[in-house]
């Protein structure tokens, strides 16, 4: 075992654990972003959800590209649970093997809660100015509404992971 193995080892041996209600959030995240990225390809796909939008072979990639890094990164709030996410991956150049620098997890995590929190925020503050300006069928916004809504915790559910994050790999806890 190289000296950078063995002290990566003992790194992630002498972490505290993530408390039970970071894991089961860590693992909400992904099952929140889940409903709005079915309900794009459900609309790429041309299923019948109640809107008249028909997005052209281009917009469809897009939607589609969209709804896959909504979900792979909503999957990376596990690293803020998991000892995988400490450890830089190996194909990355430079860091690559190397300890993930708990001010950077926690920056990056706080950094991606609040603009989440931002974004979906002003998304659901223009829903009651806007309405259904899209003309979608009544049932069809409902399930819009239905897909979209369980976003407006992603932010807040990270932002109470990387706190705890922090709070378990502070030098002064």
């Amino acid at each position: 075992m190289t000296s950078d193995t063995a002290s990566r080892t003992a790194h992630l041996r002498d972490a505290r654990r993530a408390p039970g209600w970071a894991v089961r959030a860590a693992h909400l995240i992904p099952l929140l972003v889940l409903p709005s990225g079915l309900w794009r390809i459900a609309l790429v796909a041309g299923l019948p959800i109640g809107t008249p939008v028909d997005p052209g072979p281009g917009e469809s990639v897009y939607i589609v590209s969209l709804s896959l890094v909504s979900e792979g990164l909503a999957l990376l709030a596990l690293g803020l649970v998991r000892p995988w996410g400490e450890v830089f991956p190996g194909w990355l150049p430079l860091v690559g093997g190397r300890r993930v620098p708990p001010p950077f997890a926690v920056t990056v995590a706080t950094t991606g809660a609040v603009a989440l929190t931002l974004i979906w925020g002003y998304a659901a503050w223009g829903l009651p100015a806007n309405g259904n300006d899209l003309n979608f069928t009544p049932a069809g916004f409902a399930l819009l509404l239905a897909c979209y809504a369980p976003l407006l915790l992603w932010g807040p559910l990270l932002l109470a992971l990387a706190w705890s994050y922090h709070r378990r790999h502070s030098p002064t806890r």
